[in-house]
């Protein structure tokens, strides 16, 4: 499909839209590109009252044209912080995810909100002109994202060392029962609109109890979110902290992932080098 077509059932095209499962019925029944009134439409019909950590209800709209450079307040991220404005472009699906992923992990998006205006307005008063680690780490993670959960520690052992083949292939039913990625990067959503082999993920690592997994997505994802949190406010630092995934490698996320020899393509599921660090979640 072209990237600039809307297609209101754009969740059928893979797996990796599942999180977005309950608000299927009401956008497969908007015919033309929802603009930020329909956006904001989608959360007052799921009474949720999204918020900044500064207190600010969230609100989706047009983008605010600025003549000359932005001051500190104007800034993009400054502007969410302060008003609770998200400068929402129409016909364009990286803004739309990133709308969506508003919905679904808010106090996630709300948490790396305040560290990219926390770390702004540090740079600012202090003349820093280069952007921090800790700023870079959130803007990769808010782009390509991934949340790996899992109740088996052997199977998070095979993904940090980068042994793909045993973890998706040999343990295949261990990782469909006992392990689920979430994509949270609303650039992964895009990609995932027509995906190739390349497709990675900067991945943090949630341990969950197994009772986890019986619980309905809905759930799943309110749980997420709630870990996720405390996780970017207190431990990401820098890019370190986020694992490498290979997002086609998870089971069924592509038809091509069925065959084992799928999983031998070294360029895609690389061998872990020595230069790469484990991340400390």
């Amino acid at each position: 499909m072209s990237i600039q077509d809307w297609n209101p059932n754009f969740m059928d095209l893979s797996p990796m839209f599942e999180s977005f499962g309950h608000l299927r019925e009401q956008l497969e029944n908007m015919q033309y590109w929802p603009d930020h009134i329909d956006l904001n439409q989608l959360n007052l019909k799921q009474k949720l009252k999204i918020r900044t950590r500064s207190g600010k209800k969230i609100d989706f709209v047009s983008p605010i044209p600025i003549i000359g450079k932005p001051c500190f307040e104007q800034k993009y991220e400054s502007r969410i912080y302060l008003t609770g404005q998200v400068q929402t472009r129409t016909e364009n699906w990286h803004d739309f995810f990133n709308a969506l992923v508003w919905q679904i992990f808010p106090h996630a998006k709300s948490a790396l909100n305040q560290l990219h205006y926390q770390t702004q307005l540090f740079e600012s008063l202090n003349g820093v002109k280069h952007r921090s680690v800790l700023r870079d780490a959130a803007t990769l993670f808010d782009e390509s994202g991934v949340v790996v959960v899992s109740s088996k520690k052997i199977l998070v052992r095979l993904l940090r060392n980068f042994e793909w083949k045993q973890l998706f292939w040999r343990e295949r039913e261990a990782v469909l029962s006992s392990m689920r990625f979430f994509i949270f990067g609303h650039a992964l959503y895009e990609k995932a609109l027509n995906p190739y082999i390349g497709m990675t993920g900067k991945g943090i690592i949630l341990h969950v109890d197994e009772v986890f997994f019986d619980q309905t997505l809905s759930d799943q994802l309110q749980s997420v979110d709630l870990m996720l949190e405390p996780f970017l406010l207190q431990t990401l630092s820098s890019n370190s902290d986020l694992t490498p995934i290979p997002l086609l490698g998870y089971p069924g996320w592509i038809e091509n992932n069925n065959n084992e020899a799928y999983y031998e393509n070294k360029k895609y599921f690389r061998d872990r080098r020595k230069s790469d660090q484990y991340p400390k979640n």
